[in-house]
Formats: C-alpha cells, structure tokens, sequence
C-alpha cells in the first residue's frame, strides 16, 4: 500500500550534493594530491611508448625493418630525443602547470635561467669533471693522457652547447628542477638524492635494447655499471644543485660535461685503450666525488633547510 504525505507537506526530494567532475577537474585534482607520484609515472610512459619505435627498429630488436636516416647522429635525434622530452621535462611542465599555476611556471622559469652564478661555479664543473675522468682512465688503465687533436679542442665547446640542449634540457628539468626540490622538502638530502638517483637509472633501461646502450645482448654488469653510476653521480649533482642556489644550468652543466668529455675527447686523450674504461672511469670518479662531498657536508649535501 502506498503511503501519502500529510497534507502541506512537499514531495521535492532534498537538493543532491554535485556530481563529482570528470576530465580535466578530476585529473588536475590527482595531479594536485599526488604531484610526485604523477611525475614519475608520466615520465616513464611517456619515454618509454616514444622510445618504442627505436627499440623495435633496426637499432634495437630489429622487429620492424626499418632504421632511421643519419646514422648514429640522426638515430640519437630521431630514435631516442623524442621520448626525452616527452619524458622528464614535457611531465614536470604539466604538474607544475597542475599545482601551481602561473606562479609555479614562472619560478620555474626563473629556476632555468638562473646563470648568474659566480663564475667559480663554472671553472670547477668545466674543469673538474674533465679532470676526474682523466685522472680516472689514469689510474685504471695505467696510460698518461695526451693532448687531444685542435680539431677535437674546437669542436669541444659546440658540443657542449648541444648536450646543453638535447640531454641537458631533456633531462634534467624533471629529475633535478622538479623532482629534488619535493623529495629533499619530505625526505632529506640523502633520500632524495637515492631515490631520484635511482629513478633516473631504470628510466633509462629500455634504452639498453638498442644501440645506445649495447643491444639486446648487452652485459649485465654493464647495465648494473650505469646504474651504481648514476646514483654516485646523483650525489654530486645534488650538492652542486643545492649550493648553487638551485642553479639548472649548472646542474645541466655538470652533468653533460660527463657525456661531452666522453663522446668528444676521451679516446684521443687515451689513443689505444678500451672504451670501456671511459665507463669504467665514469663510476670510480662519481663514487670517490661522492665520498668527500658526503664527508665534507656530513651528508646534508648543502642542503640549508626546506625551500620557501
């Protein structure tokens, strides 16, 4: 039996709460409450679905009979620069965009063209690293270094500019300029700089498929190489961060004077020796500049408290 109203009652239901929105609100939402979590995990799809084509290709497992034109070069800018950008910085662009807004860009901004830096800065990363790396091909493979070529001194500083603006700006405005700065606020120096270190290495794994990193029948220990490396790296990387005064040209200075110094002078400063000692040099370099700066900052790594 249906049950009537008394009479002057209403029969409108009370107003219902709103829908929760969908699209666009609902994942700025997620981005908002998870910014870290939202980074990484768009970084690493978004490298890894780009980089899929150069992994299938004849560079990589040669599942699709095709190579891209230019060589090592053209590979390297087709293949593999693509799903950089797509990556690290394309992801720390729309988190930032996410949860901070216009602010939040500008700082960012500000962050990357940060040069003025005293100029002590940039004689110790444009000298230092290519001092340890000679230093440690020295010691490892027992051979004094020569004077490179003027041909290889010339073509030094160009290359340098453009790891400047292939590796250094594909990378490390995502791990460094987006990812240290929270990790460190939450976590500490020391975590955060494991963390973003070892992230940074798996990131780069699918690579070790193709000719970038070997090919499929690449050695293990070679994979695990890189990985001990980057992470020793990391430290340094974290202490020239944070003492420069969050600095991203010095960061992405440092950190593509590794790969200038290796591509462009390693094997005509050492005329002979294995390549694999540039490797080999890279790792025992990063651990011992590793050691004296966690011994000299007793592991704050400049680190002077949590950023404003």
């Amino acid at each position: 039996m249906a049950l009537h109203p008394p009479p002057g009652a209403t029969t409108e239901q009370p107003p219902r709460p709103p829908a929760p929105r969908s699209g666009t609100g609902g994942a700025r939402a997620l981005l908002r409450r998870r910014p870290l979590a939202s980074f990484f995990t768009m970084a690493f799809a978004l490298s890894w679905v780009a980089w899929t084509p150069y992994i299938l290709s004849g560079h990589g497992l040669a599942v699709w009979d095709f190579v891209f034109p230019g060589g090592v070069l053209g590979s390297q800018l087709l293949g593999v620069l693509p799903g950089a950008y797509l990556g690290p910085i394309a992801s720390a662009l729309l988190v930032t965009a996410a949860c901070d807004g216009r602010a939040g860009l500008r700082t960012w901004v500000r962050r990357m063209t940060r040069f003025r830096v005293s100029w002590v800065w940039y004689a110790v990363v444009l000298l230092a690293v290519p001092a340890a790396l000679t230093a440690a091909t020295s010691v490892l493979t027992g051979q004094a270094p020569v004077m490179p070529p003027a041909a290889v001194l010339v073509a030094f500083l160009p290359g340098l500019v453009l790891q400047m603006i292939t590796t250094g700006l594909a990378e490390e405005p995502g791990w460094r300029e987006f990812a240290m700065p929270r990790m460190q606020d939450r976590y500490g120096p020391l975590f955060a700089t494991v963390v973003v270190g070892v992230l940074w290495g798996v990131w780069h794994l699918p690579l070790f498929l193709t000719e970038w990193g070997g090919g499929p029948g690449v050695d293990p220990l070679y994979v695990l190489e890189f990985l001990v490396t980057v992470i020793a790296f990391s430290f340094v990387m974290t202490w020239i961060f944070n003492r420069t005064g969050e600095s991203m040209p010095l960061v992405m200075l440092s950190h593509v004077s590794v790969n200038n110094f290796v591509s462009v002078a390693w094997t005509d400063t050492f005329p002979g020796a294995d390549p694999a000692y540039s490797t080999h040099a890279f790792l025992l370099s990063s651990l011992v500049a590793a050691a004296v700066i966690l011994a000299a900052t007793r592991g704050r790594l400049g680190r002077q408290g949590p950023r404003s």
